[in-house]
């Protein structure tokens, strides 16, 4: 099961109290104040992996506890700090503090840490209390209580190219034929129900990431069917590329209609490098042919495709390549 976004609650360890000792030592009968600082309570540290897809394991688990600092003891020992707890997240993770809805970290690269939560600092002992006038101090400082906070993660899959398109319009199979990604493929709409990444291979050492994303519909950036759901993932990629299916009887409109889905969920999407596709040639009649070779698209001439017969695919994982090369 793939999941994209998660709500849990992380708390760090709060501080180990000071002690309040005196020293009891034969031949030292006034002994004085020797009480230990509490150890530091552990932080909650997240950590971005890029071995992880998901964020399943939230699902199961929503709170993160680190331990507490040991408290002091005598002879001025200090208390041990509490173990730190590491949670490991997906590259292409946001971070929000779910009470300000505020980003407070972006995970987009491997191996990035961040610490979402600080342990409570230890208490001070007796022994740092005394004074001149007060040699005997029967007090310490308690320790810190650690953060606590409720924080939402949202999975935003990085691809260099987002394939967009409505349902069926052919995003698997290409997918499928440019890379070794294997997304369910059917005919019929909505059988790609979560995103896949594949890896296209274009030359020794160059390669890109191309994002499947689940079809859109008019009303995607409402919450209807799948798109909203989704759309986050189309978001982080460097390209779009528009997939229009050939058998559609108004290309131009189709076209339109994802614009505006994907202006409604976030305007900047507009500012992305574009390559237009129409796709199924290899379903097409001769005159279906014909129709769609007179098709202009912002007064451009899309490329007519097939991922079944590989019409014009090499073309196009080119012209992918020379689009995120020009980013």
């Amino acid at each position: 099961m793939f999941i994209d976004s998660a709500d849990i609650l992380v708390q760090a360890g709060n501080g180990g109290g000071g002690a309040i000792s005196f020293r009891r030592e034969k031949h030292v009968p006034k002994g004085g104040p020797d009480g230990g600082d509490g150890g530091r309570g552990g932080d909650v540290i997240l950590i971005a992996n890029i071995n992880i897809g998901t964020l399943m394991d939230f699902r199961y688990r929503r709170e993160y506890v680190a331990e507490n600092g040991i408290p002091g003891m005598g002879a001025r020992k200090t208390g041990r700090n509490g173990k730190d707890i590491e949670i490991q997240l997906p590259v292409g993770t946001l971070i929000y503090d779910a009470i300000t809805n505020q980003v407070i970290a972006d995970f987009d690269k491997h191996a990035q840490v961040f610490v979402v939560s600080k342990g409570g600092f230890g208490g001070r002992g007796n022994s740092n209390f005394a004074t001149s006038t007060m040699q005997t101090p029967r007090y310490a400082e308690k320790g810190k209580l650690g953060e606590s906070r409720s924080i939402r993660l949202e999975l935003k899959m990085l691809a260099d190219i987002g394939l967009v398109g409505f349902p069926n319009a052919g995003k698997s199979t290409l997918i499928s034929r440019i890379s070794a990604a294997k997304p369910k493929i059917a005919d019929y709409p909505f059988t790609t129900l979560i995103p896949n990444i594949g890896i296209v291979r274009v030359g020794e050492g160059q390669s890109f990431a191309v994002a499947d994303i689940p079809g859109l519909i008019e009303g995607a950036s409402e919450g209807k069917g799948l798109g909203h759901q989704f759309l986050r993932h189309v978001e982080r990629s460097g390209a779009l590329c528009f997939l229009l299916d050939g058998l559609s009887e108004d290309k131009n409109n189709d076209y339109k209609i994802l614009l505006k889905e994907l202006k409604k969920y976030n305007p900047d999407m507009l500012e992305k490098e574009r390559i237009i596709c129409i796709t199924k040639s290899d379903s097409m009649n001769d005159d279906q042919r014909k129709e769609v070779e007179k098709i202009r698209i912002n007064r451009k001439k899309p490329l007519i495709i097939s991922a079944v017969s590989g019409e014009n695919v090499n073309e196009l994982v080119a012209l992918m390549y020379h689009s995120i090369k020009k980013i």
